[in-house]
């Protein structure tokens, strides 16, 4: 849909409806779904999120596309990559913001809306798109996102520490069932590019690294998918936990001597992940004392008993640390073991 063959496109609705029409003579019709998969580039517009609109040049095409979806029940699917967002604004902040990372979010200002992460904005803007055109029964799939692990010289934001974290936060965010902001309580289906490099593609090195597993079957960084998986290391700078806990066990709890301004941008990072944060509301049994450290520390606490307990689930860009001691006070319970 993003070329500028209007012939090719006009031929890709024919295609969809002739697949179909092969598997409804194969009884097969109501089992495999037929869809087409974009890049973000039919959209127009998808910042903010709410105003996401699809290109007007191929508005027919793309609404003959979502009726026959709509008829199917097949999805939507799109390709959200926050990478070549990061590299459009490379920011500290906004790497942050790409890779889930804590971080200041961004509001909508259309809905008002904070987003704590691109791939919820970005997926968010297709539903957007959807749902200006009539289509809000039309489910998303995210067909391929991923980040690179190596790039040329000249490329900001590909390296084996940012794909790590990349995918490894994506997995606890999909994981977790917190949803979009427009999606909310529900996992996106999504598949992550790619299990192995493309190692004969053409264009900057980056694209020939997105691979989990080298062409050689050896693996670039391990994200705890497959069932032999050692225990993850961290894709952050390592933090120290004192005394030293299992990965699976323990409590989150921030380090000495962070500032109160790091502290509350990791208290609103965690809360706008979709976690409980009425314990530590006015009247809630954490409530007291009324302190963003003991607001923070319950939070981020949360957040990581909550997307896995993976050791990177508890960095909160290197300002909390593993403890085995339990934080929990009075009728004030922190979750863990």
């Amino acid at each position: 849909m993003s070329s500028t063959d209007k012939n090719l496109m006009s031929q890709l609705l024919p295609a969809m409806q002739n697949v179909q029409n092969v598997l409804n003579a194969a009884s097969l019709g109501g089992k495999i779904k037929v869809s087409t998969v974009h890049s973000m580039a039919v959209l127009t517009q998808s910042d903010p999120p709410s105003s996401g609109a699809f290109d007007p040049a191929t508005s027919d095409t793309m609404r003959g596309l979502l009726e026959f979806q709509r008829n199917t029940g097949s999805p939507f699917a799109i390709n959200p990559y926050p990478f070549f967002a990061y590299q459009s604004d490379p920011r500290p902040e906004t790497l942050a913001y790409c890779l889930f990372q804590p971080n200041s979010g961004r509001v909508d200002s259309g809905n008002n809306i904070k987003y704590m992460n691109m791939f919820d904005a970005q997926v968010d803007a297709v539903r957007s798109a959807l749902n200006a055109m009539g289509f809000k029964e039309v489910e998303i799939v995210v067909a391929e996102t991923g980040w690179p692990y190596s790039g040329d010289a000249n490329e900001v934001g590909p390296s084996i520490e940012n794909a790590k974290a990349y995918n490894g936060n994506l997995i606890a965010h999909l994981r977790s069932m917190v949803g979009t902001p427009l999606m909310p309580g529900k996992s996106v289906d999504t598949y992550i590019f790619a299990l192995y490099d493309e190692n004969l593609k053409p264009g900057p090195g980056s694209e020939r690294a997105f691979g989990l597993f080298k062409p050689d079957l050896s693996m670039t960084y391990d994200v705890s998918l497959s069932k032999s998986s050692p225990t993850p290391s961290t894709p952050e700078t390592p933090v120290n936990p004192s005394p030293n806990p299992t990965a699976s066990s323990g409590w989150c709890v921030p380090k000495a001597g962070i500032s109160d301004a790091q502290l509350q941008t990791n208290l609103d990072y965690a809360c706008g992940q979709g976690i409980d944060c009425t314990p530590i509301q006015p009247g809630g049994a954490c409530f007291e004392p009324n302190t963003v450290a003991s607001h923070a520390a319950y939070a981020m606490n949360l957040l990581y008993q909550s997307s896995g307990k993976n050791p990177w689930n508890c960095d909160f860009t290197q300002t909390a640390m593993l403890t085995s001691n339990n934080p929990s006070y009075n009728a004030c319970t922190f979750p863990g073991s």
